[in-house]
């Protein structure tokens, strides 16, 4: 339950990221990663850097020099898996002894002693903000040391590292501008393991996003555990800013700037980001989506839960009224607006009166989908330390249960709202039930499906929508839309 797109995609789970290879190098590098959007970036990050050292990617784990696994706190399950894979990973390194395995990414950053000392499974040990030590690091392990880096660092945000984007679809791609986060939410984990908040320099933002134009990628999601308190005052945390200079914090570029920036240079291209955090939106973010065509009309807006005494529980720093006014204000400025939303079911002391407040809390915002989760503890967080983990595991799933069947009624109403009208949708790729027809996303990012006909991939097409399911929306491409 991370602050990033938590979309953990089942689908792209441990897969190899394959990069394109650089001549004359003449190690291989076997990568995968776990967890969210962020870490996939992460490794593209990390292979890019790798790339300059001698290393070319390889999808054959048997024939790798290093093998690197990259990793996420969030979930037991993810957890789980990786240390499955590392057991595999040790079954190959009996067969190919100069095989190097290593750890990235936040469980390094939680787990380093044990990894090394204890259970000696893994050589390398590389926290979130210590990817550009990887070179010396890996030097550090041919020399047959162990090598850990898990500093969480003030500065660090890769600005200058241009990640390597080749297994992407070509279409979509993401830019982090944040790393970090400073809300010390009570289930999560990750300020611990990716340290505090920094923003990278606008400047090298706009530079990545022209790269990915010129290399004709149409769409960018600009990410963060946090997108909304991006702010750029010069370099540095996000919590110093109030000891800038006066020309810093005057010439400083917040969120909605950011977003008004890449919109205006780049019109042809469209945007997205994620992931907000309610207590830091703001409605200069909300009018600058309403000025841009090009700035899609969707935000992934957590809340956790409809209860105030669980929104303090879990340390959210705003209550179910605020967030509703928030909600209310957005609608009023972009109707059309879809939101999303993660839901925790049964974190702790949760009582039935808590679960109603959040089943009335979708009631009055209808969410267009979710991500929805029964509670488990997660070690390192304030939650396992000070909290019990007191609701049974019948009472989670049902009232989970009864969460995702709400939201099901929900997606239907969504999706039932665009049939019959002509909606924008970039073309990702082909349907994976039908290899007929194409499937993209309009602007409120609901899945659109329609027949391919003479239409190609990253084209943006008209689609009158005639029918829909509660997750996506089926029509007939009606023509080029004006952005192509």
């Amino acid at each position: 339950m991370e602050q990033v797109e938590k979309v953990i995609d089942e689908k792209i789970q441990g897969k190899p990221l394959l990069t394109e290879k650089k001549e004359g190098n003449s190690k291989k590098l076997f990568i995968e990663s776990y967890g969210c959007q962020m870490n996939m970036n992460d490794s593209e990050i990390v292979a890019s850097i790798l790339s300059e050292e001698g290393f070319n990617t390889t999808n054959n784990m048997e024939e790798a020099d290093l093998v690197l696994v990259n990793t996420c706190s969030i979930r037991e399950k993810a957890e789980t898996t990786v240390r499955n894979r590392l057991k595999k990973y040790n079954a190959v390194k009996k067969v190919n002894p100069k095989m190097k395995v290593g750890v990235l990414g936040c469980m390094a950053e939680r787990l380093k002693a044990k990894f090394l000392e204890e259970e000696k499974i893994v050589d390398l040990v590389v926290g979130p903000d210590a990817y550009r030590d990887l070179p010396n690091l890996v030097e550090e392990v041919e020399a047959g040391r162990d090598a850990v880096n898990v500093i969480l660092s003030k500065e660090e945000t890769y600005a200058d590292v241009s990640p390597v984007r080749l297994n992407s679809n070509g279409v979509s791609a993401f830019v982090s501008i944040t790393r970090g986060c400073d809300n010390m939410c009570t289930f999560c984990v990750v300020p611990f393991t990716r340290g505090r908040e920094r923003s990278r320099d606008p400047k090298s933002i706009i530079e990545e996003i022209r790269s990915m134009h010129d290399k004709n990628f149409k769409e960018i999601t600009l990410l963060g555990q946090n997108v909304d308190s991006y702010l750029w005052y010069g370099g540095g945390l996000k919590k110093d800013f109030k000891k800038a200079s006066e020309m810093a914090q005057a010439t400083a570029v917040d969120f909605a700037q950011l977003l008004d920036m890449c919109a205006t240079e780049f019109p042809k291209m469209r945007f997205r980001f994620s992931t907000s955090n309610p207590q830091d939106m703001t409605l200069d973010v909300i009018h600058v989506m309403a000025k841009h065509k090009n700035i899609c009309k969707y935000i992934h807006l957590p809340i956790q839960s409809g209860s105030n005494a669980m929104l303090k529980a879990m340390n959210r720093l705003h209550t179910r009224e605020e967030y509703l006014e928030l909600v209310e204000n957005i609608y009023k400025i972009i109707p059309e607006m879809n939101l999303s939303q993660d839901m925790i079911a049964g974190f702790c002391g949760e009582t039935e009166q808590d679960h109603k407040d959040t089943l009335d809390l979708m009631e009055k915002v209808k969410y267009s989908f979710g991500f929805m989760f029964a509670y488990s503890e997660r070690p390192g967080t304030l939650a396992a330390k000070k909290m019990e983990d007191d609701i049974p595991l019948e009472t989670k799933k049902r009232r989970l249960q009864e969460i995702i069947n709400l939201q099901q009624e929900h997606s239907l109403f969504r999706t039932r709202e665009q049939v019959g009208k002509i909606q924008e949708v970039l073309i990702e790729g082909t349907s994976k039930k039908n290899e007929n027809e194409w499937k993209g996303r309009n602007t409120q990012n609901t899945v659109v499906v329609f027949p391919k006909e003479h239409y190609k991939m990253g084209e943006f097409v008209n689609v009158k929508i005639e029918d829909c399911t509660s997750t996506t929306l089926k029509g007939t491409a009606v023509g080029y839309s004006e952005n192509n």
